[in-house]
């Protein structure tokens, strides 16, 4: 099932991420789920979380790079891959 979960992922992005999160999350609050299996889906569901941060993080950075542009209506030159203030 994880190959599926990559593919789902890939397909829909972060929309797809949040929802096999939702079925993550409803699958365990059915508390009817081995202790093994709820390990496994409570390790995607945080893999998952960290994916969507990620994006998220980068929207908001391209976001700040657009807003910081618009400001002095002048183009922003720094590489978007940089982290700003020190942050990984």
């Amino acid at each position: 099932m994880p190959t599926m979960q990559k593919k789902s992922e890939k397909k829909d992005g972060l929309e797809g991420s949040f929802t096999r999160l939702n079925e993550i999350v409803n699958r365990l609050e059915q508390n009817d789920c081995s202790l093994e299996e709820s390990l496994k889906l409570y390790e995607e569901g945080v893999k998952l979380a960290g994916a969507a941060h990620r994006v998220l993080n980068e929207a908001e950075r391209k976001i700040e790079i657009l807003s910081k542009s618009a400001e002095t209506g002048f183009p922003i030159s720094e590489p978007f891959g940089m982290a700003k203030d020190g942050e990984v």
